[in-house]
């Protein structure tokens, strides 16, 4: 069997995960109010590199998410790589930030981090109760994964 080449990783983009959500705290303020939010999710999606279509199958779609989300990790406990995209603009750029904060991290610093950027920049009140689940599922696959490294 050939091995699929993983797409090129724009993360980490910051040092740590606490500097990156400390970046994203930063971004969202500068937006006035929801739409601009949303507007700006969406943009951030469109930066997540496409998987291959090898990856795009039901052994890599989360489940919990009710758009189409697929995602792949690799790596060790000094390194985790993960490589995700879905079929909604909007998760695409939800995606984006949870990948941000915890892709290219070690296990220890991604079991080690809460997602407060949610909280902090508002998502949580802004999101439905079908994103939440899904944003849930996606934080709690990147956790077990980092956990089963520890």
């Amino acid at each position: 069997m050939n091995a699929i080449a993983a797409p090129v990783s724009p993360f980490p983009l910051e040092t740590t995960a606490r500097d990156a959500q400390a970046a994203i705290r930063d971004e969202f303020a500068f937006f006035g109010d929801w739409s601009e939010r949303y507007q700006y999710l969406i943009d951030l999606g469109r930066k997540l590199p496409d998987l291959p279509a090898e990856w795009k199958s039901e052994e890599h779609r989360l489940h919990g998410c009710q758009s189409m989300v697929w995602i792949v990790a690799e790596g060790d406990a000094d390194r985790l790589d993960f490589h995700a995209i879905s079929d909604s603009a909007i998760v695409s750029g939800l995606i984006y930030l949870a990948l941000r904060v915890y892709s290219g991290r070690s296990a220890q610093e991604i079991v080690g981090t809460d997602a407060d950027y949610i909280a902090d920049i508002g998502l949580a009140r802004h999101l439905s109760p079908t994103r939440s689940n899904g944003l849930a599922a996606l934080l709690g696959f990147i956790r077990d994964r980092a956990r089963t490294q520890l």
